[in-house]
């Protein structure tokens, strides 16, 4: 049986994907890092409290096979930019690269579509930045996940967003299989959860895979 960690369980995706792996009989432990305890009760369940600043005096305890991350922030919530890049880029490269030193064998990370390490926007730069360095860490199997709208009941208040998300839902269907149609936050964990047991059962020939909505949807 094979161990996860998961760095973004407290998050609107990674709170989904906790309950996909902890539900996932590949997997014997399940290990989040988190800023505070989640009051989640289970025989799998193992609790890191930390966070990027903490991160590497936590080496020893991160413990996995098959790394899951979830992190990310929104501009309201963190205006400054030097903030934002830290839990958008250097926390989930730093968390990749931790625990390869301690034996994980593949990467699964949420960053967004039209994600772009060359471009002028700071948004899809930074998102594009972070899928080019952990991709550089050389896990022998790297996914990247780039949803288009995150689509879902949140339990924070973000009054735009979900104005945004019913504009989505009535235009969805003109996208048809493009990777610019809206997906859930359920189907998005529901999506990595099942890439990992691909590539545990039949295996993966590709050293980095790339989801869009229609390889995300496929796995559903």
């Amino acid at each position: 049986m094979k161990k996860a960690i998961l760095f973004g369980a407290s998050g609107f995706v990674g709170s989904c994907l906790l309950e996909e792996l902890l539900n996932n009989a590949d997997y014997s432990d399940v290990t989040v890092v988190v800023r505070k305890d989640l009051n989640i009760s289970h025989p799998k369940l193992r609790t890191v409290i930390g966070d990027y600043a903490a991160l590497p005096g936590l080496k020893e305890r991160i413990d996995a096979d098959e790394v899951f991350i979830t992190l990310g922030t929104t501009k309201k919530k963190t205006p400054d930019e030097k903030v934002y890049y830290q839990i958008d880029h250097d926390y989930p490269v730093l968390a990749a690269k931790i625990a390869k030193e301690r034996g994980a064998k593949a990467v699964f990370v949420v960053t967004a579509v039209g994600a772009n390490a060359g471009s002028g926007m700071f948004y899809v730069r930074t998102k594009g930045e972070t899928e080019r360095d952990i991709i550089a860490l050389g896990m022998e199997h790297t996914h990247i996940f780039r949803p288009s709208m995150i689509m879902g009941d949140r339990k924070e208040s973000r009054p735009l967003e979900k104005v945004l998300i019913r504009v989505f839902r009535v235009i969805n269907p003109i996208f048809g299989s493009s990777r610019y149609r809206g997906i859930e936050g359920k189907d998005i964990a529901r999506a990595m959860n099942n890439a990992a047991k691909v590539q545990s059962e039949k295996g993966q020939s590709e050293k980095v895979k790339v989801y869009h909505w229609k390889e995300m949807n496929e796995l559903l």
